[in-house]
């Protein structure tokens, strides 16, 4: 496989951006192929097959371009398809649930750990079941915060009702003793401060992305596909609304965003930009 072949992304919506800016500022020449599934998103809502079934098709369109690994920056996919995905797959597949759960052990310093996520990742079980194989002692507290994806797409990330949503939320989580929280959704950074600010202070506030990029960048090494090019390019798609998307993107990935061109996954067909 030539070494120049990109690194494939996919995420149900914009969230999976905090991955993609990750993984460019810690390996700069990689090419990056993105995909959100703007068109069905959130994952977390939908059941394990249909989570599954989608995953299986994000990952067939990152296939058609080549890639030469690919990242589920989905947590509710990670959690659920992970290992689907990679029975299917002939490159290395990456989820974001290990590394999260990792820099969670590594960051709590009375084993008192809470995780936030869509319905799907905390139904899954997925964090708790490998920070509890990584540290049997901790205790770990669950909550799922399926708003908290909609309020980011729309841009909501300081108005007064995401304020009483977060608090809704995440009191009693506070109210548990709480030393680390695991943002379980790529869409979830976004809200950080916010977060920061309901949680209190001493709390670590943990984003699996730069442990992903971490944990690709030994990947491609130990299988020696790390990149030969001294020129990156950079790919994003999405499903539906690439307006809305490049709009949100910004906050991301700055303004100078690669073109946003929407593709069909049934057809394979890809529609520029306009």
């Amino acid at each position: 496989m030539a070494q120049v072949n990109p690194i494939g992304i996919f995420d149900s919506g914009v969230g999976g951006l905090t991955v993609f800016a990750a993984i460019r500022e810690l390996m700069p020449r990689e090419s990056l192929v993105y995909l959100g599934d703007t068109a069905r998103l959130p994952y977390g809502t939908k059941s394990r097959e249909t989570v599954i079934r989608y995953a299986l098709e994000d990952e067939a369109f990152l296939a058609r371009h080549q890639v030469k690994a690919i990242v589920v920056a989905c947590n509710t996919a990670s959690a659920v398809a992970l290992d689907t995905l990679r029975e299917h797959s002939t490159v290395p597949v990456v989820g974001v649930v290990e590394p999260g759960a990792n820099a969670a052990v590594a960051a709590s310093r009375g084993r008192c750990i809470g995780v936030i996520g869509t319905t799907g990742t905390i139904a899954s079980n997925a964090y708790t079941d490998v920070i509890k194989r990584l540290e049997p002692r901790a205790t770990v507290i669950a909550q799922a915060c399926p708003l908290f994806v909609s309020l980011v797409e729309e841009g909501w990330l300081t108005d007064e009702v995401t304020w009483k949503v977060a608090q809704r939320y995440l009191t009693p989580l506070r109210e548990a003793g709480v030393d680390t929280l695991v943002l379980a959704c790529t869409h979830y950074p976004l809200l950080k401060p916010l977060i920061a600010e309901v949680m209190g202070q001493g709390v670590a506030l943990v984003d699996s992305a730069e442990a992903v990029a971490e944990e690709l960048k030994r990947m491609l090494e130990d299988h020696s596909l790390q990149t030969t090019s001294a020129h990156a390019e950079h790919h994003l798609f999405v499903t539906d609304l690439p307006g809305a998307f490049t709009h949100v993107a910004a906050r991301f990935l700055g303004h100078h965003l690669p073109p946003v061109e929407r593709v069909d996954l049934e057809t394979a067909c890809v529609f520029p930009p306009r």
